[in-house]
């Protein structure tokens, strides 16, 4: 597989992917919805607690109900206390959307007015949470470009290994801005879990590369080709153990795993995919730059 060849072709799809996000992003804030779609982490919003006093409960029924009464389709529901309760958590709900959504619920299982009760709940991240994930974000891919520098004796080994990352956060956001996906606290954990799993699989095939490097020390098209290849099927077989143990999680998890196994199932695959096809070319399009200004 020549894919210093095709380096283009394997960017421009990232550039694709990214560009959409971006124009998601931006259609969806001029309709009123914001860049994404926030959870009540973020937000706030309302809790409904209802008490099932042995009633027979389903969530597609209760998400029916939302979107018919109030037109809401990603409420969070969890059921508590063994099954006795049902927690549904929401954006702020005005005085009409309560009286609305609490008939259409007490008509489906027939409640009184004391089987449920209704409080506003506060944003749980704050701005100073949010420039504080941001931070972190940015002091993990600094602290990850001098050691990947360091280790490879070598400053555009590092940025190509940064850039990279960058690719695989960009790629995870635009996922969540495209399929408007509740943002939460679970996506800040998991785009770091993400960049961890994504350099240590580039280092992998950055070290094949160095061990492939003639006496010259030169990074040419053959010596890149060589190392991503013979690393290739060790890191499709390492990312698809993972993908898959991860999408079971995803599939047979309570909802509370699935909010973070869902993002790092795909980072997963933005990880494998920009350590075989973005990180190679970047380092060889870097190295060629340097022979060209020589």
């Amino acid at each position: 597989m020549n894919i210093i060849k095709n380096r283009y072709i394997y960017i421009a799809i990232s550039i694709i992917i990214i560009a959409i996000g971006i124009c998601f992003m931006f259609y969806n804030n001029s309709q009123g919805k914001g860049f994404f779609n926030y959870d009540i982490q973020f937000t706030g919003g309302t809790s409904i607690e209802i008490s099932l006093k042995g009633k027979e409960f389903n969530n597609d029924d209760i998400n029916n109900i939302l979107k018919e009464s109030i037109n809401i389709d990603n409420a969070q529901i969890q059921i508590v206390g063994g099954g006795e309760s049902v927690i549904i958590k929401t954006r702020s709900l005005t005085q009409d959307e309560r009286a609305t959504l609490t008939e259409a619920i007490s008509s489906k299982y027939q409640l009184n007015d004391g089987d449920y009760s209704i409080r506003d709940i506060s944003a749980t991240i704050s701005n100073e949470m949010k420039k504080t994930s941001f931070l972190a974000v940015l002091v993990s891919c600094i602290a990850m470009l001098i050691y990947v520098s360091l280790r490879f004796k070598n400053f555009k080994t590092g940025a190509s290994a940064i850039i990279a990352l960058l690719h695989d956060a960009l790629v995870l956001v635009s996922f969540y801005a495209i399929f408007r996906i509740p943002l939460n606290d679970a996506f800040i954990a998991a785009i770091l879990t993400v960049l961890g799993y994504s350099i240590n699989a580039t280092i992998v095939i950055f070290d094949r590369i160095r061990e492939k490097k003639g006496r010259n020390g030169n990074v040419d098209e053959k010596v890149i080709n060589e190392g991503i290849n013979q690393s290739l099927r060790r890191s499709i077989f390492t990312s698809l153990t993972t993908f898959f143990t991860v999408i079971s999680l995803y599939i047979f998890g309570v909802e509370s795993v699935k909010i973070f196994a869902l993002p790092i199932s795909i980072g997963i695959i933005c990880g494998t995919y920009s350590s075989i096809f973005i990180a190679g070319p970047i380092w060889y399009m870097l190295n060629n730059l340097k022979i060209k200004n020589s």
